[in-house]
């Protein structure tokens, strides 16, 4: 096992990742830009080492800096976490030339499945069903021939691309020239390579994920989908597990599936394979994620393993210790993404501090944050703050319970999108399991369809009142060491008194 692990991270993955460690007996090393000074994954850590200014360039994506803490610290692994350099082949291979192990995938699996172009040449010859389209990036001429040949409407996609980044939809040969070039720019500018490839466009899919594992000793496991049909913008918003429509025949043909992707790449460590399926069940290879998924606790809490635990088992060289048989699917998760920004105004980001921070809790409950009240969200980086958790052993109670500990979350200073999680988990359709990845636009477009808005309208306007009012409450109620009491209030009013009615009122 590692002497000490490096988290080159930052927020609620970094967190994540450290309490894994803690758990494994193994010191972990923190590295933070200027603006995360205060951060909470600083606090957890063991040792912290800082590496430079706010822009993720000087700091985070660093690998010359990150190397020298490993170094510096004595860390003889690195765990990446999600988003920055967790997909950057270019780094795994500094990791082992500078005698680290970096936690997750080699280099060459990385080049090979990372890049959606060369996935899905591969996919081709191993007879793994992928959408329509092209399997290298194309110039605007052969897109223009592609496009005629696939048949609109098409998506212009990056081939070095997530999270939305370099992606199109074209209905017309006639937008395909501003849409090319505005998909290559973005993806340039997004990740350093403006290669960009065309599928067919498949109206209104669900967008259903496998997790996978994979040791060095010649074993992979599928370990159940996930299903993340709700999305603003191509990102995810809200994942679950097991989805609503897969049944077990389902289950199996598309875990088979992605086996065979991860073992064609040669894939070893955590990490995810993303389909289409269209509305006949038909599901088609879209692209993997050579690393930990933002929605990995629900695949935690319904099998009832650690992803972390077993990515930093597997980088020691240990096999996993259970085999396909051994994985069994119980109850049902939901995971919630609490974003700093404001869904009523088209979801701008809001910075700021924490004033106020009341913190769900109760059965079936889980909470990853890297937040706390009196800390400052800065503007520089991703805005997830933290990830709300809900299991239950079917998917109605799981909704209850998200609901009630959705009402018992309140963050103070800042706007968060916990109350467009409200308004999901109330929508008629989302309750039957009837979804899309168009799902939460036509939601959004239709707010007077909002049921939490339509049974109790005047709570609603009262509790806007009250909520910017309490937003100004000194950060006493529940701050980082829980212990303190709370400061008189004006007038004479108790801040516990002020606590339970925000609770009450939302």
């Amino acid at each position: 096992m590692f002497k000490k692990i490096l988290i080159a991270n930052r927020g609620e993955i970094a967190v994540r990742v450290m309490r894994a460690c803690r758990e494994l007996g193994i010191p972990s090393v923190a590295v933070y830009s200027e603006v995360d000074r205060a951060s909470l994954h600083v606090r957890h850590a063991d040792e912290a080492y800082f590496i430079g200014p706010a822009a993720a360039t000087e700091s985070y994506l660093n690998i010359e800096k990150i190397l020298d803490v490993a170094r510096r610290s004595g860390a003889d692994a690195i765990h990446p976490g999600y988003g920055f350099l967790s997909e950057n082949p270019r780094f795994a291979r500094a990791c082992g030339e500078a005698g680290v192990k970096f936690i997750g995938p080699t280099a060459e699996a990385m080049e090979l499945l990372g890049s959606k172009t060369r996935a899905r040449q591969a996919m081709g010859r191993a007879g793994v069903p992928f959408v329509p389209g092209s399997s290298h990036g194309l110039e605007f001429d052969e897109a223009v021939r592609v496009a005629r040949e696939v048949g609109y409407p098409i998506m212009l996609k990056a081939a070095a691309g997530g999270g939305g980044k370099g992606m199109r939809t074209v209905r017309s040969a006639d937008e395909l020239r501003s849409a090319f070039d505005s998909a290559r720019s973005e993806a340039e500018r997004a990740f350093g390579d403006g290669e960009v490839y065309i599928e067919k466009l498949i109206e209104n899919p669900r967008h259903i994920e496998m997790q996978v594992l994979a040791d060095e000793h010649g074993h992979t496991l599928w370990l159940g989908e996930r299903e993340c049909s709700v999305q603003r913008r191509h990102q995810k918003v809200l994942e679950e597990s097991p989805s609503p429509i897969v049944d077990a025949e389902m289950r199996r043909r598309m875990g088979e599936a992605a086996v065979k992707v991860a073992e064609i790449g040669g894939y070893t460590n955590a990490g995810t394979v993303e389909f289409l399926v269209d509305d006949k069940k038909n599901f088609y290879f879209l692209e993997v994620n050579t690393r930990l998924q933002v929605e990995h606790p629900v695949t935690e809490m319904v099998t009832g393993l650690d992803l972390v635990h077993l990515q930093i088992q597997i980088a020691a060289g240990e096999p996993l210790p259970f085999r396909q048989p051994d994985v069994q699917l119980r109850g049902h998760a939901m995971e919630c993404r609490i974003y700093a920004e404001d869904p009523d105004n088209n979801f701008f980001p809001s910075p700021g501090t924490i004033t106020l921070l009341l913190i769900p809790g109760g059965p079936g409950v889980r909470r990853d944050s890297g937040m706390y009240e009196g800390w400052s969200v800065p503007l520089d980086y991703d805005p997830l703050l933290a990830k709300l958790i809900g299991y239950g052993s079917d998917r109605q109670q799981t909704i209850m319970r998200l609901r009630r500990a959705l009402h018992e979350y309140f963050v103070g200073g800042i706007k968060t999108n916990i109350s467009l999680f409200r308004r999901i988990l109330k929508n008629p359709n989302f309750i039957a399991g009837k979804l899309d990845t168009g799902f939460l636009d036509r939601l959004l477009q239709h707010p007077e369809d909002d049921p939490v808005r339509k049974e109790h309208p005047e709570i609603a306007a009262i509790a806007a009142g009250v909520f910017a009012a309490l937003e100004h409450v000194p950060a006493t109620l529940n701050g980082p060491s829980g212990g303190s009491a709370p400061a008189p209030a004006k007038n004479g009013a108790s801040n516990w008194r002020q606590a339970g009615r925000v609770e009450s009122l939302q």
